[in-house]
């Protein structure tokens, strides 16, 4: 598996005559608690076996997307009919105008200026032409530059939000992170009672009021996180349509009562969005970018979906980072987001 985030680098150890040797890794910590300067950590050549684990559900997952895409390319030539119906199948998976005419722009030059003759190596370049698209969504998530790390996680009905901050939760306590949930989300019963059960899970605290006020519970989550020495505090809020401006208004007090809370804070503000709902995704990433101020996004149930194309469209129109993709309900059915990985994934 390959980092969930940066780390900081590791005290130099004590000189000796004869260091022994370090065995290679896998895979990096997933989290580094007391970050000063945050470094890249090298992507090793070899794909670990867990992490081709998971490219292979990913690939599973993104079929309905690739098989109208895929079935482009397997024509004789290149011709006016190849690029019209690359069009057509790029706007079917949700691609966007926008992208989907820099994609083709992008890939008529290349094809052009390489001579290529088969729809195949046009399949190629285009992958090339996405990947470069998506690197800038491409960004770890940082915990431990503030202590605590304090997490503000958003999100519609039903796009799997809180299931994503018990995931979460779940791979922070796993490296040893202590973490505290906020249960903000007051207005569902379900929710909390849901947040309570990955709580329980994994033997992280929670702040919960039946009924409370959101951002009140909030204010004395952070409180608590500060005081008790947390790493992390996830802040799970209620789901709610960007139409509904009571709703969001209710958002951004909770943010302004963070703030208060901890000047520096929210350090990240995370939307969580459904990757079937396509077109609608990006429109919820511009609603809740303009009310909160996006730091990061968690795009979910990109598993059946024919629509996986709306991360192009993000790239082009909304380019915020994206930290993790899920195709699946699983613990391991969520992971850091590649734009290589991906693009490969999306044209298979």
């Amino acid at each position: 598996m390959f980092s969930f985030f940066r780390k900081k680098p590791a005290a130099a150890p004590a000189p000796a005559s004869s260091p022994a040797p370090v065995p290679a890794s896998s895979g990096g910590s997933l989290i580094g608690t007391a970050l000063v300067q945050p470094m890249e950590i090298p992507v090793p050549e070899a794909v670990a076996p867990e992490r081709q684990r998971w490219l292979d559900r990913l690939s599973a997952g993104l079929r309905k997307t690739s098989t109208g895409i895929s079935q482009v390319f397997t024509g004789a030539q290149i011709d006016d009919n190849l690029y019209e119906e690359l069009e057509s199948a790029l706007l079917m998976a949700d691609t966007g105008v926008k992208a989907t005419q820099q994609l083709l722009g992008e890939v008529k030059r290349r094809v052009q200026a390489s001579g290529a003759t088969r729809p195949v190596q046009v399949k190629n370049i285009l992958i090339d032409s996405l990947t470069q698209l998506l690197k800038p969504l491409e960004k770890p998530l940082v915990i431990g530059e503030f202590k605590p790390t304090i997490i503000m996680v958003a999100g519609v009905n039903g796009a799997g939000k809180t299931t994503s901050i018990g995931k979460l939760t779940k791979h922070l306590a796993d490296e040893g992170a202590t973490v505290l949930l906020a249960a903000a989300d007051t207005f569902r019963a379900a929710a909390r009672e849901q947040l309570a059960v990955w709580a329980d899970r994994n033997t992280v605290e929670i702040v919960s009021q039946a009924g409370g006020d959101p951002a009140a519970v909030t204010f004395d989550a952070v409180t608590a996180g500060k005081a008790r020495g947390k790493d992390v505090v996830l802040v799970d809020t209620a789901g709610r349509l960007p139409t509904q401006m009571h709703l969001m208004e209710e958002l951004r007090k909770i943010k302004r009562v963070v703030q208060k809370a901890d000047a520096t804070a929210p350090h990240e503000v995370l939307l969580v969005i459904d990757g079937n709902t396509g077109q609608n995704a990006l429109a919820q990433v511009r609603a809740f970018d303009d009310a909160l101020g996006l730091t990061g996004l968690i795009i979910t149930k990109l598993d059946g979906t024919a629509k996986g194309g709306v991360i192009a469209a993000i790239a082009t129109e909304k380019p915020v980072p994206v930290y993790f993709v899920g195709v699946g309900e699983k613990l391991e059915d969520l992971e850091t987001f590649n734009a290589r990985e991906f693009a490969l994934a999306l044209l298979q």
